[in-house]
């Protein structure tokens, strides 16, 4: 079977041709080396997906016949990922809270007085 075929089927992308397009780009490895999105791959063989910031580690248990439902893809692989690798994520989603929040729009007067008040030496 196919890598993206594989990717697809097991979920970790909603489409083909996104599985495709992370294969070109390089977010995908077999056996730590890079691949095309044609490489077969084989019961046994070790993947890493990067994919939103964290590099899923994935050892091929069987081969879908064909899209599996997600209480299924357990029978397919095994994820090996690390806890670490989500912490990460965790910390940069807390350091990442004391910008302005999303979507409040473009600092108003006060906002611009505060921050050049914060800002300007003394």
């Amino acid at each position: 079977m196919r890598i993206d075929k594989y990717l697809w089927a097991t979920r970790y992308y909603k489409t083909r041709s996104k599985a495709t397009e992370a294969c070109k780009k390089g977010h995908v490895k077999i056996n730590t080396a890079n691949c095309k999105p044609s490489k077969e791959v084989f019961v046994g063989e070790k993947i890493i997906v990067r994919k939103n910031q964290i590099n899923y580690e994935l050892e091929i248990l069987d081969l879908p016949p064909n899209r599996v439902g997600a209480k299924l893809v357990d029978l397919y692989r095994r994820d090996t990922t690390p806890k670490e690798a989500f912490d990460k994520i965790e910390i940069l989603k807390y350091s990442k809270e004391y910008y302005r929040k999303r979507g409040t729009g473009r600092p108003t007067k006060k906002d611009r007085r505060d921050i050049e008040d914060y800002t300007q030496d003394d």
